[in-house]
């Protein structure tokens, strides 16, 4: 949840399996529940993969083979923590420069043998500069991070 003002956007879900599989199911399958409607190229996308290691990205491809790196894996700790950069800024455009991006961390934290809290903090969006409040309200809205660990979650429902 967030405060009024606060520049950080906090999400929980908890899934039934192991924490090695919410992990990998996280970042193997991140394109399976990251909306393809959220879109910055020009065509369709195609795929969304998650490059599984420190200094890899998040990218969109398209259908024409375009590419959107809109992500930068700055920790990569399986299987209980990830960080990347969201380097989308307040127009809803690739951000090139890194001190106006923001970060997100998500972790996993073993309930039981086979159940995982999954807790997600996008925070530091005020680095985004002049409009940062309206990537805050994009992330924090249902159609943000609240959709995206709904389909993240549906997955183990069809396990």
């Amino acid at each position: 949840m967030t405060e009024a003002g606060s520049a950080v956007v906090r999400r929980q879900v908890v899934v039934d399996a192991s924490i090695d599989k919410a992990f990998s199911v996280f970042t193997d399958r991140f394109g399976d529940f990251k909306p393809r409607e959220h879109n910055l190229l020009a065509v369709p996308i195609t795929e969304t993969v998650f490059e599984p290691r420190v200094g890899g990205n998040i990218v969109d491809r398209g259908e024409d083979g375009s590419e959107c790196r809109w992500a930068r894996i700055l920790a990569y700790d399986p299987p209980h923590r990830v960080v990347f950069t969201w380097d989308i800024g307040p127009t809803w455009q690739v951000e090139t420069d890194p001190g106006l991006t923001s970060e997100v961390e998500v972790t996993f934290t073993a309930e039981a043998a086979d159940r995982t809290r999954v807790d997600l903090e996008h925070r530091h969006i005020d680095r985004h500069g002049p409009g940062w409040e309206s990537v805050r309200d994009g992330v924090e809205h249902d159609q943000g991070w609240p959709l995206y660990l709904d389909r993240y979650a549906a997955l183990f429902d069809k396990a």
